[in-house]
């Protein structure tokens, strides 16, 4: 009889209180608890990424990327480090076959593809590209500012958000050299800031959530055909009378079994629930609640979909819910856990947990 799976948590931060590295947590999936065991220390891990395999860990620093192994007890086990010749990074996307990692960069506008090795140990930069260009708002996107990269089902394309000038470039990714080939572009709406895309799990459409218009942009997508991304819906984040000047959507995430989106938003501080049809790909906004904290930077489902984590960058906790699905609703679960500017959360079944 084999056991239940293990699973470990890992808290991403900026280290500028008293906030030391990347925060490791035990984890308790039925009761929806994260349990602080410890800290590994690095300057700055604003965001990290692990291997699709569960193996490795993969963090933003000040001085480029680190790799981590993740060990049989779920600690990070250093392997390098290395550059990325530019300005820290602010967001890790990796391929399936954990060959080359992906660094959106917001402060230069730069992305950077990096090799991995078999050892997971990063390798050399295979690429980088500086986007051009200038937005329309001069106080945030005035000039690129890279915010997420993420690849297609297929992994053929590379779709690299740009909040600053109001695009969602698409580069032909070859995996064999490393190198990517600007092929398309989506324009999304002026001023909206396209700051994360997320695929369905059956790969057929692509959510752009838009940071500063507060909208979700559903695409159906299409490998064969010419433009791949055809628009089929845009949503609002929160409810119009709930806007504020200072309101900005963060975060998507889907539930495990794909049935439900969330977003959280920050300045009104709340989450809001959506229906997914999957047959059209759009989007049924059923509710619009609080998070209990300031400025939700993301936010992560526990494994069996029944409680989800939100990390309040601004407030500097941690706050965690169940979710009622059929109501729409969300209730905290247990305390509010003080962390400094936490920043993105991954979920890890550990190896030797089946």
């Amino acid at each position: 009889m084999s056991k239940s799976k293990k699973y470990i948590a890992y808290a991403g931060t900026y280290t500028l209180g008293n906030s030391t590295g990347i925060h490791n947590f035990d984890v308790d999936v039925a009761a929806g608890r994260i349990i602080p065991k410890c800290e590994t220390p690095i300057d700055n891990p604003s965001y990290i990424a692990v291997s699709y395999n569960g193996q490795f860990l993969y963090s933003i620093s000040d001085d480029g990327v680190h790799a981590y192994k993740i060990t049989n007890n779920g600690d990070l086990e250093y392997i390098n480090s290395s550059t990325i010749k530019g300005m820290r990074g602010c967001h890790i996307s990796i391929n399936k076959a954990n060959t080359h990692l992906f660094v959106s960069g917001y402060h230069d506008g730069k992305i950077t593809v990096m090799s991995i090795n078999e050892d997971g140990s990063i390798g050399y930069m295979t690429d980088e590209v500086y986007h051009k260009g200038m937005g329309s708002i001069a106080d945030r996107n005035f000039r690129p500012h890279i915010s997420c990269s993420a690849l297609t089902p297929d992994e053929e394309i590379l779709c690299v958000c740009d909040l600053g000038i109001d695009q969602v470039k698409l580069y032909q990714f070859n995996a064999e050299l490393g190198k990517i080939k600007l092929v398309d572009v989506i324009r999304t709406q002026l001023e909206s800031a396209p700051r994360q895309i997320l695929f369905s799990a059956d790969g057929r459409f692509a959510y752009v959530v838009c940071e500063l218009k507060n909208v979700i942009n559903v695409y159906s997508y299409n490998k064969d055909s010419k433009t791949r991304f055809e628009l089929v819906q845009t949503i609002f984040t929160i409810r119009s009378e709930r806007k504020k000047a200072n309101t900005a959507a963060a975060c998507i995430t889907f539930s495990p079994d794909g049935e439900f989106l969330l977003c959280s938003n920050a300045g009104d501080n709340s989450v809001t629930i959506y229906k997914v049809n999957k047959e059209t790909g759009m989007l049924l906004l059923r509710s619009s609640l609080p998070v209990s904290g300031d400025y939700p930077k993301d936010i992560v489902f526990f494994p069996d979909g029944k409680h989800f984590v939100s990390l309040n960058h601004e407030a500097n906790t941690i706050t965690t819910f169940t979710i009622n699905y059929e109501r729409a609703l969300i209730v905290m679960n247990g305390p509010i856990l003080k962390i400094d500017k936490p920043n993105n959360l991954v979920f890890v079944a550990l190896q030797h947990g089946n």
